[in-house]
């Protein structure tokens, strides 16, 4: 009888085969051990949320921003800066309800609502004031804004890109404008990498660097990338890249990552396929956000229904879900800033800031659900029975608010239809060597499909699957 080990280190698939598609990471994510392992691939538990703070009958985060040390959101129609005692400080009112685009250049903090208004915070002086120099619309309705050098550079809905007067975000002069002309499309979000300045259109990334120039102080430097900006919050710098939902001139949008001073794709074909079932404002509406964890390097792309992440480490992806007023919906983190040497959350229905932590093993006291679904497992095609599956799991993790954690199996042989799911304990505390085995699964014709779940709020790791096989003649 021979024991097969099955990879449970998938991600997220959408293709026309239902088999595949069916494939899925939920709240777990891949890790590639760096040394000899009994499995060189295992899977964590995403972190959870403890909440620290809440602008108590506000509805929603529309951004958050570092200045030093200090977080800073915009939470609803407010602006606030939270204290390293978590208290919250009212700053100021910021107009409109969309999500907003921040920088700032260690004194002012810059709060811009695309199409709308722009605002600055001087921390220094305590000052909150909205930009009203007419030439700050000059030449077209500011959209996003990145700080480089001492100047604020906010792209417009034109196709010119502005700076600000030097370290002083109220003043600007309506002839220190730009414009990327290699290709004709229009201007869509700025980025700052490497201390050069990416203009990011519609179909194309031109680079720019600052040569103190009397008329205008940005020159191109001749790098030039054929992809442009699909969704203008997407854009995520992290880990010696940034990454961005984007596309070239006639092709459907696709995550991107700068290597080598070119675009290289890292989105799998079925998450290009997710992407292309999209409309053209659902694509535009993405957003992301990036943090560090124990090694990994997470950037989260907030679709309309679901929330993909891609570790720029392992270059593997996963999906996030929380339960959301009963719903197993969207993640429900819409901003992340690192401050006070912790991850600071926004929230995406109420106005709670959370720690995100991997030491914490709820979302604001409600259940995370996990899953995955393993690849189709077949046996040259042909029948088959499974005796045995075992999980190998970091076992003995139970505690006062879970005492027997559980995980639970189901199978499918169709991708349509499930078993019911049956559960096993992961083991009690000091229970290390509890082992989950599920016997008697059962015959398969042609594939078998397995879904493991769990939602105890105790410390989630899967290292290996196993199962014994046997043909039937």
């Amino acid at each position: 009888m021979p024991k097969v080990v099955l990879p449970i280190a998938n991600g997220f698939y959408e293709s026309d085969s239902l088999p595949i598609s069916a494939q899925e990471c939920v709240n777990f994510y891949p890790n590639i051990a760096q040394a000899p392992a009994l499995n060189q691939e295992t899977l964590y538990g995403t972190a959870g949320l403890e909440e620290v703070a809440n602008a108590n009958s506000l509805t929603g985060n529309r951004g958050a921003h570092e200045m030093n040390g200090v977080p800073y959101f915009v939470i609803a129609g407010r602006l606030y800066s939270m204290a390293a005692d978590f208290t919250l400080t009212f700053i100021g009112e910021i107009a409109g309800d969309t999500r907003v685009s921040m920088a700032d250049n260690g004194t002012q903090l810059l709060v811009l609502v695309p199409n709308g208004n722009g605002y600055i915070y001087n921390h220094v002086a305590d000052t909150f004031a909205q930009i009203t120099d007419s030439d700050f619309t000059a030449n077209g309705n500011p959209q996003l804004v990145v700080y480089i050098d001492g100047f604020f550079c906010l792209t417009t809905d034109s196709k010119k890109f502005i700076v600000s007067a030097l370290n002083d975000g109220l003043s600007y002069n309506a002839l220190d404008f730009g414009t990327a002309e290699s290709d004709p499309d229009e201007i869509v979000a700025p980025i700052v990498f490497k201390n050069q300045l990416f203009i990011g259109g519609s179909q194309t990334i031109e680079a720019f660097q600052n040569i103190g120039g009397a008329d205008f102080p940005f020159q191109r430097t001749g790098l030039f990338l054929s992809k442009g900006i699909a969704s203008p919050f997407s854009i995520q710098s992290l880990q010696g890249t940034f990454v961005f939902i984007g596309s070239g001139q006639n092709e459907s949008p696709a995550i991107w990552a700068f290597e080598g001073n070119d675009a290289v794709k890292i989105s799998t074909t079925a998450i290009d396929k997710e992407l292309s079932n999209l409309t053209q404002d659902q694509v535009t509406s993405i957003y992301s956000w990036g943090y560090a964890e124990k090694g990994a390097y997470f950037v989260g792309f907030a679709l309309p229904s679901s929330t993909l992440v891609y570790d720029i480490i392992t270059k593997r992806w996963h999906e996030r879900k929380s339960v959301i007023e009963g719903d197993l919906g969207g993640y429900r983190v819409t901003a992340l800033v690192r401050a006070y040497n912790k991850i600071w959350a926004g929230d995406l229905v109420d106005g709670r800031i959370g720690n995100l932590d991997p030491d914490f093993y709820t979302e604001y006291g409600t259940e995370i659900r996990r899953s995955i679904v393993t690849q189709p497992f077949q046996n040259n095609m042909e029948s088959f029975v499974v005796p045995e599956i075992e999980l190998t799991v970091e076992s003995g993790v139970g505690n006062a608010s879970a005492p027997d954690p559980q995980i639970g199996m189901a199978r499918s042989r169709n991708a349509k239809t499930w078993s019911d799911t049956r559960f096993r304990s992961i083991g009690k505390v000091g229970e290390y060597n509890h082992r989950p085995i599920w016997r008697r699964n059962g015959r398969a014709a042609r594939f078998e499909l397995f879904r493991f779940t769990m939602s105890d709020p105790v410390k989630p790791v899967i290292i290996q699957m196993t199962a014994d096989i046997e043909g039937v003649q």
